[in-house]
Formats: structure tokens, C-alpha cells, sequence
């Protein structure tokens, strides 16, 4: 059987550099090498090479996080180059990667998210002014940032004050929304056409982080990530329920993993990820795993989804 010739893009330049380059690594490793003929690039210094390469690739694999490869761009570039990708497309990355437009499509499409404001730095609003309009403790993020850089919980004027001068080196729009205090939840969404709604993993960082912060996310030990979730079937099939609105809404295609939390039974989506972290630990190959597909199967399906026409 002739092997099937696949691109793995991982590293780039955005701030999680350095989770894709370990993501691509675990996923090099799962992948079968006797049904791919894998290739690896780097886009921080590779992007000549594929363009070069690509009439001679079948497919694409993107694990990339942040700017520059989750939110649309080298989907356009592998556009224009005629190569098929896992994941969503130029629209739906850049709208996933966009806590601004994505908060008013989840809004539209019935979904209940926290209440936030946002502006630049140039017409920021007062941390009075904040504090009287949301409440606190808010959460303070970049517009356009993942993996919760630039993220911070204020539960004081110093600490909004604090918060808001760090997001704003990351972007010059910010997103300031009230916190709500509940259970913190992920579901993954897998498909095309026909969508399958993932096991929810219900995240539960250590004393030691106020939420999902970056450290918290990828230090060893420092959250209790548990699936599935502990919730009620009728919470599980409400939640499941909202992150396949929230795929739909954004239009996302492959997979999704859309982040909730859940206070007095009321579930507020926060974000979606268009390209859910790979390693097989992951949030949404744990998920995966839960409803009977195991790592390498999931690679399978992913690139099995890149190659469908729907």
C-alpha cells in the first residue's frame, strides 16, 4: 500500500512555541509509519520548503497554537496551496481565536456567556467604572490570545489595574468579563457533517491557581483533570449540547473543544479552540479516549476528516 504523504507543522512563532513543538513530537511518535510518509516543518523557518514541497503532500497536519497557525493564517497559506488540513478553515480559526466575535456568534446562536466589556487601551474604562459594570472578581484576557496567556483574575481596582496593563502587551483589544465562580468543563466536538459530542473533562486546577491558567495547564501535577466529568447525565447532555452549538455557530469543521463553566446549573461557554491541544494527555484526546478512540486512531481521524469533501 502506498504511503500516504503528510505534513506535520509544528513550533512557529507565536508565545506556544514551544507546547507545539512538544505536541508535534508526541504526535510524530503516534503516527503510524507504515501507512504515512511523514514530513516536519517548522513554519519559523520552514514556510519555503512546503510552499516548494507542496504538490508532493496528500495532506496536513497543523498542531499549532496562537497566532501565526491556530487562527487562520496558515490555514489560508495551505489554501492557496492546494493541501488539505485537519480543523477548521481561515473564517472559523480566526473567529475561534477572537474572545470578541466569537462571545457575539455564541450569543446569537442562544448560548448564555459571562457579561464582559471590551475596548483598547486608548478608551479603557476606569477600574471603578469596570468594577460598577461587572463586579468583582472579572477576568481580564486578550482578545486574541490561547492556552489563558495574558489571562488574569482581579478581585481588587489593583489588581484590575495589574491586569489589564499585562493583557494589553499581548493585543490592543482586551476583554474584561465577570468571573463566574462554578465548574469548569471542556467538550470536544468531532466531525464533519455528522458530529460526535465528546466525553466532558471536568478541569479542577490545585489550590496553588485561581483558574486554567498557562502554568496550570502544562505543569505536571498542578490540575486534576477528570472524565468524564462529574456532573449529572442531564448537566453532561446540556453541556455536549452547548459545544455543538458553539462548533456550528463559529463554523468550525473537524473538531472543536469548547471550554464552559457551570454555576446553579447554568452553563456559560467561554471559548472554543479550533485546534485543541495533541499530546495524548491532552483535554480533548482524553475526551477521545473516554468515548473509545485511542491516540493514534484519533490522528487516523483527523486526517480522515481533512480528506473529506462535505
Amino acid at each position: 500500500m502506498k504511503k500516504m504523504r503528510l505534513a506535520l507543522i509544528a513550533g512557529g512563532k507565536s508565545s506556544e512555541r514551544e507546547v507545539s513543538l512538544k505536541s508535534g513530537e508526541q504526535v510524530f511518535q503516534a503516527l503510524d509509519k507504515k501507512k504515512y510518509d511523514i514530513r516536519r516543518y517548522d513554519p519559523m523557518t520552514d514556510l519555503e520548503r512546503l510552499v516548494r514541497e507542496a504538490p508532493e503532500l496528500d495532506a496536513a497536519l497543523i498542531i499549532m497554537h496562537g497566532r501565526g497557525g491556530e487562527d487562520g493564517t496558515l490555514q489560508g497559506m495551505l489554501d492557496l496551496l492546494g493541501v488539505p488540513y485537519q480543523g477548521s478553515g481561515v473564517l472559523a480559526s480566526a473567529l475561534g481565536m477572537n474572545k470578541e466575535l466569537s462571545k457575539i456568534l455564541y450569543l446569537q446562536a442562544g448560548l448564555k456567556v459571562p457579561h464582559a466589556l471590551v475596548f483598547t487601551q486608548k478608551k479603557a474604562p476606569s477600574p471603578q467604572e469596570i468594577e460598577e459594570t461587572l463586579g468583582l472578581p472579572a477576568v481580564i484576557k486578550p482578545v486574541n490570545e490561547g492556552s489563558s496567556i495574558g489571562i488574569t483574575i482581579a478581585r481588587d481596582k489593583k489588581e484590575l489595574k495589574q491586569g489589564l496593563a499585562a493583557a494589553f502587551k499581548y493585543d490592543y483589544r482586551v476583554l474584561v468579563e465577570e468571573f463566574i465562580e462554578g465548574i469548569e468543563v471542556t467538550g470536544g466536538v468531532l466531525g464533519n457533517a455528522d458530529l460526535q459530542a465528546l466525553p466532558l473533562v471536568e478541569i479542577v486546577p490545585s489550590g496553588s491557581y485561581q483558574f486554567f491558567s498557562y502554568e496550570a495547564k502544562y505543569k505536571p501535577g498542578a490540575t486534576s483533570e477528570i472524565c468524564p466529568a462529574r456532573l449529572s447525565p442531564d448537566l453532561t447532555a446540556q453541556a455536549q449540547e452547548c459545544a455543538l452549538i458553539a462548533h456550528q455557530a463559529l463554523g468550525c469543521r473537524g473538531y472543536s473543544r469548547t471550554d464552559m463553566r457551570i454555576r446553579d446549573g447554568m452553563i456559560y461557554v467561554l471559548e472554543t479552540n479550533t485546534i485543541p491541544g495533541m499530546t495524548a494527555t491532552s483535554l480533548f484526546p482524553q475526551g477521545a479516549k473516554a468515548a473509545g478512540i485511542e491516540f493514534p486512531a484519533l490522528l487516523d481521524k483527523l486526517i480522515e476528516l481533512a480528506l473529506e469533501k462535505d
